[in-house]
């Protein structure tokens, strides 16, 4: 199968309560990553299905465009394939697909300029609801959106692992290559600035 085959079978972005499984050693993994060790190249196809969902929200939640999300994605399982050899069998693959993929998402960022994320983000209100609060709840969600995006990379990397990929900081520490003590600080660093930048919206309503 294809690598473009692979991301025809990706969903669209997630919603916001989408949350993948907290990482973990996977025997089932390692069977398959010793199958395609062997020769079996076809095997790898197993790992991409069973993963490409959650490095695929990894992705799309950093750089808040579908196309860039599936490219990147795309680009993490190419590069995992190439670097299987140097897979260590007691990591957690998954873990190790978030190093690969995060890193592709921080140099994308990093050479890239956006839209407004709050542009591409914005969603029409439902003309069933009140209008005045659908637009504050419109605005809220903007403001957030933009507030996210607006972090230091690490720090929006950091907060991305931890709350919407369910991983503890020990494991945002291994897919970033930093000390946990590191990662606590962004996730804290990242918290607070977008408290009070939510803080501030909330003054001027």
């Amino acid at each position: 199968m294809s690598t473009g085959d692979w991301m025809r079978r990706v969903a669209p972005p997630p919603s916001s309560t989408d949350c993948a499984a907290a990482s973990r050693v996977s025997p089932a993994d390692v069977e398959v990553i010793q199958r395609v060790l062997e020769g079996e190249a076809g095997a790898f196809d197993v790992l991409v299905s069973r993963h490409q969902q959650a490095i695929f929200r990894l992705s799309y939640r950093m750089t808040r465009n579908v196309e860039d999300a599936r490219d990147i994605a795309q680009d993490a399982f190419v590069q995992a394939f190439r670097s299987l050899g140097s897979f260590r069998r007691q990591a957690s693959f998954l873990t190790w697909l978030y190093r690969i993929a995060m890193n592709l998402c921080l140099n994308h960022l990093q050479a890239t300029t956006h839209e407004d994320p709050a542009e591409v983000d914005a969603r029409v209100p439902d003309d069933r609801e009140d209008s005045l609060t659908a637009l504050l709840m419109d605005e809220r969600d903007r403001a957030l959106t933009a507030a996210i995006a607006a972090l230091p990379p690490h720090q929006r990397a950091t907060l991305t692992l931890r709350v919407h990929q369910g991983l503890s900081h020990r494991e945002i520490a291994e897919v970033l290559g930093c000390a946990e003590g590191t990662a606590k600080a962004n996730y804290f660093h990242a918290v607070r600035a977008l408290r009070r930048k939510l803080a501030a919206l909330t003054e001027t309503e």
